[in-house]
């Protein structure tokens, strides 16, 4: 069981996200034809470099043996921590290819689809994204680091973790079993507060959000100086 989630702060839009999950995923599923292909080692470029996107054409049907080939392209955004409940967020989209999928072509680039949706999918629930929002959206500049920033902030300063919770306002901390951090992008960093039977994400807003990786250190080092002005912290059960 999940808890309700408090109301955010400052956060990226669909389009944004789903954005960011393209350009950071190491694999995808492509599902044409009821043939599933993994794709993997997608990242450095991310898959628009890889799949040439464009606007449905108004055609006419396409001749005789040359039909356009229904496509699905599945991508899974999964926390970098083990957090319960790792899936972050579910990102499909279809359209049409012009010949049958090859995975030799996808890794050269030369994958052509007529784009027909795209949609997230989180535990708040699904939205539509349409290729113009999905084309103008900017890729969250920390979505290609951000694994290894979260990563290096358990392993190495875990012991900051329970500082932050003293940014969390009235947080139920009586049969609070582990807090921990799940996300974080150019507004600020995501905290997943686990209960015995239910979690919780918190967001704390960076005091102004990041342009660029350089800035993520110094953004998170004002968190903590707020932490520690706070009177009253909030800690974690002995």
């Amino acid at each position: 069981m999940r808890l309700p989630r408090p109301s955010r702060a400052q956060q990226p839009t669909n389009a944004e996200r789903a954005r960011s999950v393209l350009a950071a995923a190491h694999s995808m599923t492509v599902v044409s034809d009821g043939v599933h292909t993994e794709v993997r080692r997608l990242d450095g470029e991310g898959v628009m470099s890889r799949v040439h996107v464009h606007e449905p054409t108004d055609e006419a049907s396409p001749s005789p043996g040359h039909r356009r080939i229904p496509v699905r392209l599945e991508f899974t955004d999964v926390a970098p921590t083990p957090v319960r409940d790792r899936v972050r967020c579910r990102v499909t989209v279809t359209g049409l290819l012009a010949a049958p999928f090859d995975a030799t072509e996808a890794h050269q680039g030369s994958t052509c689809m007529e784009f027909g949706q795209a949609v997230i999918e989180d535990a708040d629930g699904r939205a539509f994204v349409a290729l113009e929002e999905l084309e103008q959206a900017v890729v969250d500049p920390l979505a290609t680091c951000e694994a290894g920033m979260l990563t290096h902030l358990l392993d190495a300063h875990a012991e900051l973790v329970p500082l932050l919770l003293r940014l969390v306002r009235a947080p139920r901390t009586a049969d609070l079993t582990r807090a921990m951090p799940v996300a974080m992008d150019r507004y600020g960093l995501t905290l997943r507060l686990e209960y015995p039977r239910a979690h919780a994400d918190v967001r704390l807003a960076f005091p102004t959000p990041v342009t660029g990786v350089e800035q993520a250190g110094p953004q998170i080092q004002g968190l903590l100086r707020a932490a520690r002005r706070m009177s009253h912290p909030n800690r974690l059960p002995a």
